[in-house]
């Protein structure tokens, strides 16, 4: 059986052109009972959607509407493996925190290392334009 514990999750959706126009976000309020916060849109020329949401609620209902989502042939696509982090290249120098609106990257104060938190990750792509040693990046893979 699912959880049933409030939680919130940053997912990115993939609309064909015959669902781009349709309202299967909104009914994730109206029929599941999620929240969803809409952190970047877009509609391209052939009328395919792109979109990435923040969702809250019941995890169960998350699933339901998830599930709604995927019977609408809306793809997900993990934001998480949109961008990705060199580790090695990383010189923890903090110029991405600043660029980083949700959090996703944050400093430790005792060992001074910039963390990145990929389940916070919107997948704007600012901190790939401000790290000087390109440590952030798109992942070639999406």
């Amino acid at each position: 059986m699912t959880d049933s514990k409030n939680f919130n999750k940053i997912i990115h959706l993939s609309f064909p052109p015959n669902t781009s126009g349709r309202p299967v976000v909104c009914n994730l309020g109206k029929l599941y009972n999620l929240s969803f916060n809409i952190l970047k849109a877009d509609i391209n020329p052939r009328l395919e959607g792109s979109m990435t949401l923040e969702i809250t609620g019941l995890e169960e209902d998350y699933h339901k509407g998830i599930n709604y989502l995927k019977e609408n042939g809306v793809r997900l696509i993990p934001v998480a493996q949109k961008i990705a982090r060199d580790e090695e290249s990383c010189m923890h120098c903090g110029m991405c925190l600043a660029m980083c609106p949700t959090g996703a990257l944050s400093l430790d104060k005792e060992t001074r290392m910039v963390l990145f938190d990929l389940d916070k990750c919107t997948a704007c792509g600012l901190c790939t334009k401000v790290c000087p040693v390109r440590a952030m990046e798109v992942d070639p893979q999406d």
